[in-house]
């Protein structure tokens, strides 16, 4: 059974930077994806940044520039840095693994999820 347990979150100005960090326990297979996801309390949970089995990591548009994501496959971590934040980047993030990030976050094929971490970007 994969466990994730995300941390780093916190509440910090606008402005202000922060790195989530994302402990992986458990067997997860070379070819799965590792991804942060976010929600918006009243807002359907959208897609961050997503790091490939490949390599690959693509970042929404909200992130790019600002967000940086990373992952240590030795250590089973998945790092996301966050800096120049903003109000609107308030919100419970999400550590997440499964077969495939591509596409639209509906086409996802996500199998595990950790309990989220709260950030809290004040003006």
């Amino acid at each position: 059974q994969v466990q994730l347990e995300e941390s780093g979150g916190g509440s910090v100005q606008s402005g202000g930077s922060l790195r989530l960090s994302c402990a992986a326990s458990g067997y997860i297979p070379s070819t799965y994806c590792m991804a942060w996801l976010r929600q918006i309390p009243g807002k359907e949970r959208e897609a961050v940044a997503s790091f490939d089995s490949d390599g690959t990591v693509i970042y929404a548009e909200s992130a790019q520039g600002r967000f940086t994501i990373s992952r240590d496959k030795a250590k089973a971590t998945l790092t996301l840095q966050m800096n120049d934040l903003k109000p609107e980047d308030t919100a419970v993030y999400y550590c997440t693994t499964g077969p495939s990030c591509w596409g639209p976050l509906s086409q996802w094929s996500l199998k595990y999820f950790g309990q989220g971490t709260q950030v809290t970007v004040s003006s």
